[in-house]
Parts: C-alpha cells; sequence; structure tokens
C-alpha cells in the first residue's frame, strides 16, 4: 500500500488597513468565509498577522487595501516574506449600502476580489531611489504653494496698503519686490496701520526669500537622484528634472509592474476616451489617472509644441485636418506616454520620425 500526503490547502487572504490597527481575513478556493481577526500595525503586528494566515494554508496572494498609505510597510513585510500582494481599491458605494461596512467585511471583501480577479494591481514596490525621489518631492511641492501663497498675500496687501507705503512699489519686478520688502523697518510700535502692513509684508517677504532657497536646495537634491534613476529618461526632448520626477514617482521604483504602454497611459490619464454618438465618430481627452503624472505630460507637449520642429510640424498638419487644439494634444500626450513608457522599462526604441506621431491618434 502506498501513503499520500495533502500539502497545506490554499488560502487567499485580505486586508483592511488603519492607522493604529489592521483587519485581516481569509478564504478558502470557494471564496467560504475561514477567519478574520485584527492585529495592532507594528512590525511585530504584520509578521504576526502572516503568521495566522498561514496557519489557516498557504497564502497565495494577499489582497491589501493602502498599499500607498496605511498599508505601505504591510506590503513590504508581506513582499519580503515572498506573498504575492495585490493592491484591492475600497468597494464601491453601491456594495457598501447594498453589503454594510466593517472592518470584517471590508477584509472579506479585498480577500474575495482577489480570488475572483476582479483586483488584479501590483502595488508599487517603495523601496528603492525612486521613492526617495518622490519624498523629495513632497517637500519641494509643500515649499512651492507656500511660496506662491506668501506671493498672493503680499500682492492682496499691497491693493489696499496706505499709497505712502504702495506707491513707491509701483512697477518693481517680483525679484526686486521681495528684495525690497525684506530691508523695510517698521519699528517697534506697530499700533499704526503703516507700521503693522510693513512688519507684514517684511515678514511674508522674507519666508518667500526662506522658501525659494528650500526650494533650490531641493531641487540640488533630487536632481541627481533623478539622473541616476533614469537617465534615459532626461535625454527625450522636452523631459526635465521636475516632469522626470513626477513621472519617476507615479510609475514607481517597479514601473514593470504596468503590463503595457496602454497601462501606463491610463494611469497618466492619457488614454482616448470613446466619446461618439449616432453619426459623430471621436474621442475625447481622459480625465481620469494620475493627474500630476497628466500634468507633467502636457509640460513636455507645450515643450515640443514650442520648440520641436517635428511637433510643430504634426501640428500644423493635423490643423489643417480640422482636428482641434484640445485633440491633437491629446494624441501628442499619448505618444509622449508611449515614448515614456518605453525609456522607463527599457524596452528597446527606435529614432522616432515625423510620420511615427501618426498612430498617436
Amino acid at each position: 500500500m502506498t501513503s499520500m500526503t495533502h500539502d497545506a490547502r490554499e488560502i487567499t487572504g485580505g486586508v483592511d488597513t488603519h492607522g493604529l490597527t489592521h483587519h485581516a481575513a481569509v478564504v478558502d478556493p470557494l471564496g467560504r468565509h475561514l477567519a478574520d481577526r485584527e492585529f495592532p500595525a507594528t512590525v511585530a503586528g504584520y509578521r504576526d498577522l502572516l503568521a495566522w494566515m498561514r496557519s489557516h494554508g498557504t497564502p497565495t496572494s494577499v489582497g491589501v487595501e493602502g498599499t500607498g498609505a496605511y498599508g505601505a510597510e504591510l506590503a513590504r513585510v508581506l513582499t519580503a516574506a515572498g506573498t504575492a500582494v495585490v493592491d484591492v481599491d475600497r468597494p464601491d458605494r453601491k456594495t457598501r449600502r447594498m453589503r454594510g461596512k466593517s472592518d470584517p467585511i471590508d477584509a472579506y471583501a479585498a480577500a474575495t476580489a482577489v480570488l475572483s480577479g476582479r483586483a488584479t494591481g501590483v502595488p508599487k514596490a517603495r523601496d528603492g531611489m525612486v521613492e526617495a525621489v518622490r519624498v523629495l518631492r513632497v517637500a519641494r511641492r509643500s515649499a512651492v504653494k507656500a511660496r506662491t501663497q506668501a506671493m498672493n498675500q503680499i500682492r492682496g496687501l499691497l491693493v489696499s496698503a496706505p499709497a505712502l507705503l504702495r506707491e513707491p512699489l509701483t512697477g518693481l519686478s517680483r525679484t526686486e519686490l521681495i528684495r525690497t520688502l525684506a530691508r523695510l523697518r517698521p519699528g517697534d510700535d506697530l499700533s499704526g496701520p503703516v507700521a503693522a502692513t510693513r512688519a507684514a509684508l517684511r515678514r511674508l517677504a522674507r519666508r518667500h526669500q526662506a522658501m525659494d532657497e528650500e526650494i533650490t536646495q531641493l531641487d540640488t537634491e533630487i536632481g541627481p537622484l533623478v539622473k541616476k534613476a533614469a537617465p534615459a529618461l532626461l535625454e527625450l526632448f522636452g523631459v526635465g528634472p521636475e516632469t522626470a520626477g513626477q513621472l519617476l514617482a507615479s510609475a514607481g521604483d517597479n514601473p514593470a509592474r504596468m503590463r503595457s504602454e496602454a497601462a501606463f497611459a491610463h494611469l497618466a490619464g492619457v488614454a482616448p476616451i470613446p466619446a461618439s454618438s449616432g453619426r459623430t465618430h471621436r474621442h475625447r481627452l481622459n480625465r481620469g489617472g494620475d493627474r500630476a503624472a497628466n500634468n507633467a505630460l502636457h509640460t513636455i507637449v507645450l515643450v515640443r509644441m514650442r520648440f520641436d520642429p517635428r511637433t510643430r510640424a504634426y501640428v500644423e498638419r493635423r490643423t489643417k485636418e480640422g482636428m482641434s487644439k484640445k485633440d491633437i494634444m491629446r494624441c501628442l500626450k499619448r505618444f509622449v506616454a508611449r515614448e515614456v513608457y518605453r525609456t522607463l522599462t527599457s524596452a528597446p526604441t527606435t529614432q522616432t520620425t515625423q510620420t511615427d506621431l501618426a498612430p498617436a491618434a
């Protein structure tokens, strides 16, 4: 007689992530609920979560909500342990209204979404140089926002400032205005409107200068990282450190997770959307996807439309064919997305000619 041994049954996991706790659930290959449990959102808790799942069988994959937020570290721990992680979106409103909402319900929903094949997204690795670029760009973006806000407040104060203060500043460039305001001497008595306005303008001008210095320092730190992470990307016409940094951050440290250039186009919101009705057959701009990546592609297209001869020739030809500027830019953004995808994934590229722009339409 021969004996047979059965391996541990396969299971699928799901995790509903929160700031302090994560709720995990497991289902069998038929989708039946096996168990669920809450764990603390700590490294020790993540390891206990994985050990608990393995006590019910062999996890083939684990669906995690919010791999870019509360579930980022959990996804890293699971991946390092050799467990496949799938990025799961939260249930839509209709499903939540019908089934209710709780941590166990959401955890089971995440596991079921992976098992059924509805959720297939591969999360960003977030463990390399691109992640370093992303976090530094967060600081840079907030500094730019603070500088813009300070400038807007300065201009707002000057509109209603006393003429004694406003008139000498009329006609100055932004650099001269900030330098002049930073040297104001309001005095110790701020009970009068003129002195108080001088004090406010000086503080805002010095804040503007501080943000300028911070942005310059961040650019010095981000530039070499972008060049080291994707030197070929910077060689594309119209791509600078700022747009390259954003495209890298959108693609992540593992751009191969995007299965095709069409997937990257959807990610960047440049995939053409059908907008046909009756005898009208056309496509429109895609307003979904990562809007920051879309803005980076938009900037590249604007640069090419102004300085790139082949792009200018393409725009002229398509305009004569009756295409609107919006549709022309849609085609160009789709074409740039194709170039960026091939560069990020190190796919072989060929010299692009003017006629190669046509397929983007």
